[in-house]
């Protein structure tokens, strides 16, 4: 095949966003994602719910991602899907999709490792962003994942750190219940955080390894914390809400900031990039850039559309692996403890 027309399409489903996007040599042509507002009642994603709306969304979504990028499904070059790590019952309905279309059109299918795609998504051909060179530290961070991981090439990584109990997007979105905020919390931290004083409330960072994380302490000091000021003071939360946000939101970024500095110790790497749906957080993205400042660090950082659970960085990973002959066998299955270095 002529490797100057490549058109690859990445389906994403791990979760509760239905994604399909499509990829023209490293390039977004389309990115669709169909978000399923039924989990915001129970305040966190119901696994049964999710896998029946990705049935409902999935020929849509992927029909409007070829209607968009302008081609028919007969010029895809390969068929690429998550793979995990996921909900199983979600990752299911987009890995039976991808089966049936890539056998359908008889061309490769390609599986993709989730967290390796929130990775990848850094090598999304664009104008305006800059790719990191081999080798790099990413910090992935997510409601279910929080990893430093070392990037030697686009298929060797290696994890300096990860936590050892609850991933930093589920700190916030904790943090955010306990303060009666809806849910996905972790954005409207953000929110009031920005006009709060983040020095306002102190809150103990854990004592864990140089490089792994823990969050499930904190959580509980927030909720005694709390606990503790209603008790005396019924209306504390809505009288403190902004400082409360912004000490929150500090004392996480504190911890985050604190490990990828180890971690630029030990390894001696200063090209550091961050992945994953907090990545979408204003304070890390500030942090960041007063590192390249102070440290000397280079550091790089996705498009917000690009942080959270979408499929163009499944088609980014699905057109890297496609360009390396690298193709799944059609009795590949679902697998959702998948590890990034898997």
């Amino acid at each position: 095949m002529n490797q100057k027309s490549v058109y690859i399409l990445g389906i994403e489903s791990s979760c509760d966003d239905t994604s399909a996007s499509v990829i023209y040599n490293g390039k977004v042509l389309s990115n669709v994602v169909a978000n399923q507002e039924v989990h915001s009642k129970y305040g966190g994603v119901v696994p049964e719910l999710a896998s029946r709306a990705h049935q409902q969304n999935i020929v849509p979504v992927v029909q409007q991602a070829l209607e968009q990028a302008s081609i028919n499904k007969s010029d895809l070059s390969a068929v690429a899907f998550t793979r995990g790590p996921g909900l199983m019952g979600s990752l299911l309905v987009g890995t039976s999709f991808a089966k049936s279309l890539a056998l359908g059109l008889n061309i490769p299918l390609i599986d993709v490792n989730h967290m390796q795609g929130h990775i990848l998504a850094h090598f999304i051909d664009e104008e305006d962003t800059k790719k990191p060179p081999f080798p790099f530290i990413c910090l992935t961070i997510s409601g279910g994942h929080t990893q430093i991981v070392k990037v030697s090439n686009h298929f060797e990584m290696e994890v300096l750190g990860e936590t050892i109990d609850d991933a930093v997007g589920e700190a916030f979105d904790k943090s955010a219940k306990i303060l009666g905020l809806r849910y996905p919390g972790g954005p409207l931290i953000d929110k009031y955080a920005q006009k709060g004083n983040p020095k306002a409330f102190k809150f103990t960072k854990p004592k864990v390894g140089d490089l792994d994380f823990s969050f499930s302490g904190l959580k509980t000091g927030i909720l005694y914390f709390i606990q503790k000021q209603v008790k005396e003071n019924p209306n504390f939360i809505e009288e403190n809400l902004v400082d409360i946000c912004a000490s929150i939101q500090y004392t996480i970024v504190e911890i985050l900031m604190d490990k990828l500095k180890n971690a630029v110790k030990h390894t001696g790497i200063k090209h550091i990039a961050i992945a994953g749906g907090v990545s979408a957080n204003s304070e890390i993205r500030k942090r960041l850039q007063l590192a390249e400042k102070h440290w000397g660090w280079t550091t790089y950082v996705p498009k917000f559309e690009y942080t959270t659970d979408n499929a163009a960085m499944i088609a980014i990973t699905g057109y890297l692996k496609y360009l390396n002959n690298n193709y799944s066998d059609i009795s590949i299955t679902a697998h959702p403890r998948l590890k990034v270095t898997e």
